[in-house]
């Protein structure tokens, strides 16, 4: 139980750290459609994040709702991979950060679709929707960015260079993911990978962006609580009232 019950909360957390980061750009979009359409991105992973943790708490049965395990968590107890708390950086820097999660989440969400877990494949199919736009989404925004402009090609380019080694934590499966697989919970790491890279490959190269080498080494701890030192900016920021203010409601 406790496995699935640490499979959930990495779900939540990377769909929580994704989405605050996300809405740290609201009203400082390129462009008026740009700056709604990030911020949708990020309400849709929030209410992601509430189904995963809503569940996670009620399996745990420790009497942490969505809120307490947002809000009252230090960060070497949050799980999430290093991707999703990278800086937003420019525009590519964020559309790239984001296509790769993106890709990731919906080979993901699609193959949890299938759990053996009911519950979980019930949210994966309220989530599908979501998540298939977001992909069409940010895929298309790169390959504006990367057959664009000299200079947007230049910075879509040296983002793709720069988060490369932080997008293949999502396949490094430990115990946890192991133990999700061997129970028909989760799909199998190789599976994702394989879609992911095949995915990649095709939206880089119709973008004219170069496809860094798929065996590069990668970052890795952040599903284990080892984070980077930006993690501990946006709960800082994230989490400033409820820890001020402890209990506070509307």
């Amino acid at each position: 139980m406790q496995n699935k019950v640490n499979y959930l909360l990495r779900l939540g957390d990377n769909a929580l750290i994704l989405s605050q980061q996300l809405s740290q750009l609201c009203g400082k979009g390129p462009a008026l459609e740009e700056d709604m359409a990030l911020t949708n991105v990020a309400l849709d992973l929030l209410g992601q994040t509430r189904l995963w943790y809503e569940y996670a708490g009620e399996l745990e049965g420790a009497g942490r709702d969505e809120d307490k395990l947002a809000y009252h968590r230090d960060a070497h107890d949050f799980k999430n991979c290093l991707l999703m708390e990278q800086p937003n950086g420019n525009y590519a820097d964020t559309m790239v950060r984001q296509f790769f999660f993106d890709a990731w989440h919906y080979f993901l969400i699609v193959g949890l679709t299938r759990s053996s877990d009911a519950r979980i494949a019930a949210i994966a199919e309220k989530s599908l929707k979501e998540v298939t736009y977001h992909l069409r989404r940010s895929g298309d925004l790169v390959v504006r960015l990367g057959d664009g402009t000299e200079v947007s090609h230049a910075k879509t380019q040296a983002a793709v260079n720069e988060l490369w080694m932080y997008s293949g934590e999502v396949f490094a499966y430990d115990a946890v993911d192991e133990a999700m697989v061997a129970e028909g919970v989760a799909p199998a790491a190789d599976g994702l990978r394989a879609q992911w890279l095949a995915h990649v490959a095709e939206i880089l190269g119709e973008a004219t962006l170069a496809m860094p080498p798929a065996d590069a080494w990668m970052q890795k701890g952040g599903k284990q609580g080892r984070h980077s030192e930006h993690l501990g900016y946006i709960l800082a920021e994230m989490q400033f009232l409820q820890r001020a203010y402890p209990g506070a409601t509307w």
